[in-house]
């Protein structure tokens, strides 16, 4: 089972840089960290950069954030998909924002100045946190966003990572923000089977990242976050300074990628991964890119 962002979101680690199989060795260094949406992203721009007639050398499945980050400095990656809650969180330890255009300015404006790192585009997907339920759940509860989950929560179980029950942006910052959310249960699940959980009965709520593909595949109901307080989590390419200064068209190739990357998107592309089918990220980012007319 491969990670997902919830699982490498805040581990800490340090271990030897592994790259994977590159293609034109010589050429643009592209990156990833180790979970699906990464792998997906980072064929993304490696396969759209190779459309334009720039070499590119993959080196994926790098590890968690820290890793990336100390390669990208190192110069062992000249660029990776990166989270604007991420580096506000992770790298540069600020506040949580969930204004997406003061997430990117304050996250692009930081990198530019201490590590002479440019943040391209940001695209429109948002991997941001959520609460998820069943249609049956939410219509037997008539629950549609948080606040109408908050006074009801007494009578639902939530299922969810420890994580959730400290952060700031998790179970505490829902009962100062909302009020209410005195779940009647709390129950630890591994994020990997929360799905499994929900459609088992076992809970009645799990906390989710809007792009999983599992959301989509069982039709589940994303209550929407009325006030405002899950962080902001967009995704951009973060790519050094002095690779974009010699080559350009790096920035123009992928800021023309940027839009086009949804979370309806994201959430499909998942799926192909993760789901069933059981697909190879770069099979799944070929079709969408030749789809439109990228690959």
């Amino acid at each position: 089972m491969l990670l997902t962002r919830a699982r490498a979101l805040v581990l800490f680690a340090s271990a030897p840089l592994v790259a994977s199989c590159g293609t034109r060795p010589g050429g643009v260094k592209v990156g990833s960290k180790n979970f699906t949406e990464e792998l997906i992203l980072g064929e993304l721009y490696a396969q759209s950069l190779e459309h334009a007639g720039i070499g590119v050398t993959r080196r994926f499945d790098l590890g968690t954030t820290d890793i990336a980050m100390a390669a990208l400095n190192r110069g062992e990656i000249d660029l990776y998909p990166e989270y604007t809650g991420t580096a506000l969180l992770n790298v540069l330890h600020l506040p949580p924002e969930s204004d997406p255009g003061r997430a990117y300015r304050t996250v692009r404006d930081a990198y530019a100045q201490r590590f002479s790192l440019t943040w391209l585009d940001q695209s429109p997907m948002n991997d941001s946190q959520a609460l998820a339920t069943t249609q049956a759940v939410a219509g037997q509860y008539s629950l549609g966003s948080l606040s109408d989950l908050a006074p009801k929560a007494s009578s639902l179980r939530l299922g969810t990572v420890p994580e959730f029950l400290s952060r700031s942006d998790g179970l505490p910052g829902l009962r100062k923000r909302y009020g209410g959310f005195a779940f009647k249960q709390v129950k630890i699940v591994d994020n990997g089977l929360k799905y499994q959980a929900l459609a088992h009965g076992d809970v009645d709520v799990v906390v989710a990242f809007s792009t999983e593909g599992q959301l989509k595949a069982e039709n589940l109901v994303v209550l929407e976050d009325n006030k405002h307080l899950f962080p902001a989590y967009h995704v951009a390419p973060v790519v050094r300074d002095t690779v974009l200064y010699a080559n350009p068209a790096i920035a123009r190739t992928l800021n023309k990628l940027a839009p086009l990357i949804t979370n309806d998107v994201m959430q499909n592309m998942n799926l192909q991964v993760d789901g069933p089918q059981k697909r190879e990220p770069a099979d799944v980012a070929k079709d969408f890119l030749q789809q439109n007319g990228l690959g």
